[in-house]
């Protein structure tokens, strides 16, 4: 099962390695079955579509591409030419279709997932909102987001995970300090 706390697929695509910071990060795409199910999960098409050879490994590459790019965006840093160009490569492909069936209906392959996320990517790094990235501030999370809060002062992709663990500790320490103090 996949988390998606950002509402934004490529920043939630990011977010399939877990725990970036830790000396063993937790990798949620490890099989075809685990890329097909973020599909579906995600939300970006009706239909999950079969990874196919390949399609793994172009996912993890293009994971790592828009996480270098989002970090260095983050950072004011210079953007790495080398994750520009694979962006730039899958942003380049045919995205999902989209056709009006009664409702919306989302549907492609793997590749046409990928190359709407690389999309969505270059619009996030390469626009307005990029000011807004933020990573969160749980040391166990590496998660990136958008800070769309009114006084961009947001630290956690999640109030309801990440937010809401670190409350929760803090809450904890401050109880067993001023237990400690009064024994």
């Amino acid at each position: 099962m996949h988390a998606f706390p950002c509402g934004t697929p490529a920043l939630d695509f990011v977010g399939t390695l877990r725990a970036r910071r830790n000396a063993s990060p937790t990798e949620k795409l490890d099989s075809d079955a685990a890329l097909t199910a973020w599909f579906e999960e995600s939300g970006l098409v009706h239909d999950a579509p079969d990874s196919a050879t390949g399609d793994l490994e172009a996912a993890i590459a293009l994971r790592e591409a828009v996480y270098d790019l989002v970090s260095a965006r983050r950072r004011g840093e210079a953007i790495p030419s080398s994750a520009r160009e694979i962006v730039n490569r899958f942003a380049e492909g045919m995205p999902i279709g989209v056709r009006l069936d009664g409702a919306v209906q989302r549907s492609g392959t793997v590749g046409q997932g990928l190359s709407s996320l690389a999309r969505q990517a270059v619009e996030i790094v390469g626009g307005e909102v990029a000011a807004l990235l933020r990573e969160c501030a749980r040391p166990e999370c590496t998660q990136v987001y958008l800070d769309r809060s009114r006084g961009h002062r947001r630290e956690w992709c999640a109030m309801k995970t990440c937010g809401n663990r670190v409350k929760a500790a803090n809450f904890r320490a401050r109880h067993r300090a001023g237990t400690e103090a009064s024994a």
